[in-house]
């Protein structure tokens, strides 16, 4: 344990390793980032789980994912990217691995296209219990919202990005979406008032992240980020979002370590 910082569940981590293959997107590769690096990275942070996701330059691979949850430990699950055709059988080997969610990278491509969104999310569920994660711009939220709304877990990433579209981002969130407080510098968003409109609607919807190594962020992930979470929301719900809340979003024990 970290003196002086209460355990943190990190909701939206990369690990990029150069053991296992990479797909360059739009001619961008990524640095290098262990498990290893993480660690490093977040020593002083009290960091006590997380959630390893899966970038557009992993495309469909797995075996980084599972070797990644195996460096990190059980505080760890995981969020992938399957193909459609993925057999029942490979997603009950990643449940059983940590794999706690299907992710769909709208933005920068990688995963499996939204048309195949419903019924893939629905079969994850049904046989593992998993959510939907969706890196998407909220102003396109309203064309996927018939489809969003009626699932039965989901989640959208770094608050959304744009300030434009929060108030779609909203109208989810009221249907029981969750929203990850990652990416502070990814979009156009006044921050501070995002987070206590989320929590407003739904004080439990709010998943902190670090987004780490912050691929492609103009303003990369710093430790004060944690800070400004408790200057914005109090120290309360400050406690919900960096870890109550996804403790339940990610089913884990009472212990901080994953349900198997």
């Amino acid at each position: 344990m970290t003196r002086g910082r209460r355990p943190l569940f990190d909701a939206h981590l990369h690990v990029i390793d150069p053991l296992f293959p990479l797909v360059a997107n739009d001619g961008y590769l990524p640095p290098v980032f262990t498990a290893e690096d993480y660690r490093q990275r977040t020593a002083d942070l009290n960091v006590v789980g997380g959630a390893v996701v899966s970038g557009s330059f992993q495309a469909f691979d797995q075996d980084y994912l599972l070797d990644a949850l195996t460096r990190l430990g059980p505080g760890f699950v995981g969020v992938t990217q399957l193909p459609a055709t993925a057999p029942d059988e490979q997603i009950l080997t990643l449940a059983r691995g940590g794999v706690r969610g299907v992710r769909f990278n709208v933005r920068r491509g990688g995963s499996e296209t939204l048309q195949h969104l419903d019924a893939l999310a629905r079969r994850v569920h049904e046989l593992a219990d998993w959510h939907t994660e969706l890196y998407i711009d909220s102003r396109d939220l309203p064309d996927l919202s018939p489809v969003l709304v009626a699932l039965p877990k989901v989640s959208i990433d770094h608050l959304g990005l744009s300030r434009e579209g929060l108030p779609h981002l909203l109208r989810l969130v009221e249907r029981g979406a969750c929203v990850k407080a990652t990416g502070f510098g990814r979009g156009d968003l006044d921050i501070g008032a995002t987070l206590r409109a989320i929590a407003e609607v739904n004080p439990m919807a709010l998943l902190f992240g670090t987004d780490l190594p912050s691929t492609r962020a103009p303003r990369p992930f710093q430790d004060a980020d944690i800070d400004f979470i408790t200057e914005a929301l109090g120290e309360g719900l400050a406690a919900a979002v960096l870890y109550d809340n996804a403790a339940t979003f990610y089913r884990l024990t009472a212990t901080g370590r994953r349900v198997p």
